[in-house]
């Protein structure tokens, strides 16, 4: 059986898809899955060894320059690539207008959520069946019960296994030979970063608990910069290199613990099963925060800063879960 899931952005919406692949892979291994979504955001859905073949498409790209012939070229290639593919049925468990058009391009039956479970009401007018899911429930949940409905199985509501491997074919980037601790201390908004004399105190308790350095990746030229500042105030504190999605993977999955604040990366590391302590100052982590388990947790709260002994001791309760 063939299917087209539709799930094209962003990276903590594709990470929060992976439990409900492996539920799939556990109940229906009869199931041929591609995954399409954003090309940047393909190394995400490569990391599920169910998945067959990860379809990228450009939309960030083809939007600013939608009626170019090179454009539309593209998006024909996209189509007629879909086409040969004989889906039985494309499951969007985006729920978008966006997302249905371009489950439209594989010319089969398209499942979804009902209108009255999903932020665009409008897309569920392309499904052929469509299923009530909680439209407040978290993210990992609403992907899980979609997919059980749509597949006609029952998940273990208590056990959450996200499944996440990163490919053998991917090099270390640094020296694992010593363990070491990654702090994400960059995201998307100024609000949800955390103050940097904090970041100094953890890193002084964390070197002094452990001996191991703490690698900082970084996205964008103002990160590394920050990074790079950080790094010159403690010899233990690394700038990690320029890394794309999969290397990032290996750097979150060989390091002994991660630490950040509401980034894709933090709930990278929460899919890869590492003890994981993330940092909300803007954000509800009980919406968006990572999947709490014995070696995974949240600290803080939407205008509520934690202070370090909370990140602190959250992080010696997930390192020492783990052991």
């Amino acid at each position: 059986m063939n299917i087209l899931l539709l799930r094209l952005s962003s990276m903590g919406d594709l990470i929060h898809t992976l439990p409900a692949i492996e539920d799939l892979s556990t109940h229906r291994p009869d199931v041929k899955l591609d995954w399409m979504c954003e090309a940047s955001f393909a190394d995400i859905a490569a990391l599920h060894p169910f998945v067959q073949n990860v379809i990228p498409m450009h939309w960030r790209q083809w939007r600013k320059q939608l009626w170019q012939s090179q454009t539309r070229s593209a998006m024909m290639q996209l189509r007629n690539q879909l086409i040969g593919k004989d889906y039985q049925f494309a499951l969007d468990s985006q729920g978008l207008i966006k997302s249905a058009l371009f489950g439209k391009f594989a010319h089969t039956p398209i499942v979804g959520y009902d209108q009255h479970s999903i932020r665009e009401p409008l897309a569920s007018m392309f499904y052929q069946k469509k299923y009530a899911v909680d439209k407040y429930a978290d993210a990992i949940w609403r992907n899980r019960q979609l997919f059980a409905l749509a597949f006609g199985y029952e998940f273990d509501v208590d056990k959450v296994v996200f499944g996440a491997k990163v490919p053998t074919t991917v090099n270390n980037i640094v020296d694992n030979m010593t363990p070491y601790i990654v702090a994400l201390h960059a995201t998307s908004q100024d609000e949800k970063l955390w103050p940097e004399t904090l970041w100094f105190e953890l890193f002084e308790r964390l070197h002094q608990q452990t001996g191991f350095d703490i690698y900082l990746p970084w996205g964008n030229d103002i990160e590394k910069n920050r990074a790079i500042k950080w790094a010159a105030q403690f010899n233990y504190v690394k700038l990690a290199p320029k890394m794309n999605l999969q290397q990032a993977a290996k750097l979150l999955a060989d390091a002994q613990s991660v630490i950040g604040v509401d980034t894709g990366l933090l709930h990278l590391a929460n899919a890869l099963n590492k003890p994981t302590v993330g940092i909300y100052l803007h954000s509800n982590p009980m919406l968006t925060g990572v999947q709490i388990t014995p070696i995974s947790t949240n600290v803080g709260d939407v205008g509520v800063c934690p202070t370090v002994d909370m990140v602190f001791n959250a992080w010696q309760y997930c390192s020492a879960a783990k052991i």
